[in-house]
């Protein structure tokens, strides 16, 4: 019966309304511009939804059948505690998508995959990851879309430690079941937000970068849900293009709409992804180090590889925060189209 499950229900949405709502009370007003890209009435929808499965709980009608009057099956309540319809009542073809999407869910909780930095003809990368603690919450990785053009995606969820490393655990594992079957950035992170958003153990968001770099013609399409804005030094320029997000984090508004866009590439150019343990280093005055000083390393010198790129923006982290232990995971992906 669903109401065996509701303590556990109910703990899960106890934590996730907590941790949204010091998310929205205390996170500096330039994070949650970063995070919510112009979306925080989709947090307080999805906020509502949150109190509105509570009250359910309470008069026990969370999970009733809409139709027959019975309970969904426990198990997708787990992973959409706003389920109201019995399989049983659906059409063939939706049947089909959320028994697939049961079937993703329980891929989710494999093992996490070993990483591997790509060889791509005429492209350099490099990458580099330090946890604050033990185990992070950063998260980075390489795969091939169904296509066979080359998926590059950086993510940070909000906490650290263990519960933090396990998210990123599944969110990896859903990329990998995902991308084979698709092209599009938009249409990955819009199956994950949705497998995220009413799943009972997911308590927190996550900010994602999703790309997809085609190296016949050097245009990277992406997704960036409420990351860092990647940064991109032109050859020959003095000025540095971000790519601002063009969605919200993962699992922080009720409806999730992720907008595509792409950029190209020319011989000498470079891309930087990094996560906010990079920025938010503290000098000894508490001045974070900051998107502009990261542009001023990348501006520095001319002609540096993948690999000395991130060692020069390290050596000005480490010397800007005085080589202090760090106070969140440091995370970079450095991509030089060669010349």
């Amino acid at each position: 019966m669903a109401v065996d499950i509701y303590p556990r229900i109910q703990e899960g949405l106890d934590k996730k309304r907590q941790n949204l709502t010091e998310f929205l009370e205390s996170a500096p007003e330039a994070e949650k511009e970063i995070c919510l890209c112009k979306e925080e009435q989709g947090l307080h929808t999805h906020l509502h939804v949150i109190e509105e499965s509570l009250e359910k709980i309470e008069d026990q009608t969370l999970g009733l059948c809409v139709v027959c009057q019975g309970y969904v099956d426990p198990i997708r309540l787990e992973v959409d505690y706003t389920a109201h319809v019995c399989l049983d009542h659906y059409s063939e073809e939706e049947r089909r998508r959320l028994e697939a999407e049961l079937e993703l869910s329980q891929i989710v909780q494999r093992a996490l995959l070993p990483q591997q930095i790509p060889d791509i003809l005429g492209v350099e990368l490099a990458a580099f990851h330090r946890p604050s603690e033990i185990i992070g919450g950063d998260y980075f990785d390489f795969f091939r879309y169904r296509d066979g053009t080359h998926g590059l995606v950086i993510a940070d969820v909000s906490g650290h430690g263990v519960s933090a490393a396990m998210l990123m655990s599944s969110l990896q594992t859903a990329l990998r079941t995902i991308a084979p079957e698709s092209d599009s950035p938009a249409e990955i992170l819009e199956r994950i937000n949705r497998f995220y958003i009413h799943n009972i153990n997911f308590t927190t968001f996550v900010t994602v970068f999703l790309a997809r770099f085609d190296p016949a013609n050097l245009i990277l399409t992406y997704v960036n849900a409420g990351h860092n804005p990647p940064a991109i030094r032109r050859k020959g320029y003095s000025e540095i293009t971000w790519l601002r997000p063009t969605a919200p984090a993962i699992g922080l508004v009720e409806e999730f709409h992720p907008r595509t866009e792409s950029v190209g590439f020319s011989k000498g150019d470079s891309l930087l992804l990094y996560t906010d343990g990079v920025t938010e280093v503290l000098n000894a005055s508490n001045n974070e180090f900051g998107s502009e000083r990261l542009a001023e390393v990348l501006l520095q010198k001319d002609g540096l590889t993948a690999v000395d790129t991130l060692q020069l923006i390290r050596q000005g982290v480490n010397a800007f925060g005085n080589n202090r232990p760090l106070a969140d995971d440091v995370t970079m992906i450095a991509l030089k189209v060669s010349e």
